[in-house]
């Protein structure tokens, strides 16, 4: 069976990001490790992931290995002004599910969308009662180095080709 849309794929890997700042190349650090005891499934060709690294992927066949770059253009872009937003801090409250551990700057907040799909938004200032969140992806800038292994492909489900989402274990 090979890599290809409407696959549950199954994959271990180690990303490492880096960013060239005002022409200094910075040196690629490790920011994620999925190995084979605890690997990343997503349903090809619906996951949301840069549309680069599933072109990437298509056509390989379990126990393929890879290890490309995604530059910053081909993964999550620039940073958008327009997802800086200033929220008032009562809105993460007790009540709301949020403790006050959480509410500190650097932090990511976990969130839902208004289809009740997780996101995050990382608290970048604390101004008296307002926060400044950015909902930009918290890999926006950055070059994205992969290297790993394809360890399962399966025919994805009905409901798994509808939503994108893998369901249960694999």
């Amino acid at each position: 069976m090979k890599v290809e849309s409407n696959k549950v794929i199954g994959i271990a890997f180690e990303l490492k990001v880096s960013k060239d700042e005002d022409d200094i190349e910075s040196v690629p650090f490790s920011v994620e490790v999925r190995d084979e005891d605890d690997p990343f499934y997503f349903v090809f060709g619906k996951s949301g992931l840069p549309e680069k690294f599933e072109e990437l992927l298509s056509g390989k066949e379990i126990d393929d290995e890879f290890s490309f770059i995604l530059g910053k253009d081909e993964a999550y872009g620039e940073a958008d002004e327009e997802l800086i937003i200033t929220l008032p801090k009562g809105q993460f409250s007790k009540q709301n599910g949020f403790t006050e551990e959480m509410i500190q700057e650097g932090n990511f907040l976990p969130l839902m969308d208004e289809n009740q799909q997780p996101m995050q938004a990382k608290i970048l200032k604390i101004e008296g009662e307002n926060l400044i969140l950015d909902f930009n992806h918290a890999l926006v800038g950055f070059d994205l180095h992969f290297d790993g292994k394809i360890l399962s492909i399966r025919n994805a489900s009905k409901a798994e080709n509808e939503t994108g989402l893998v369901e249960g274990a694999n």
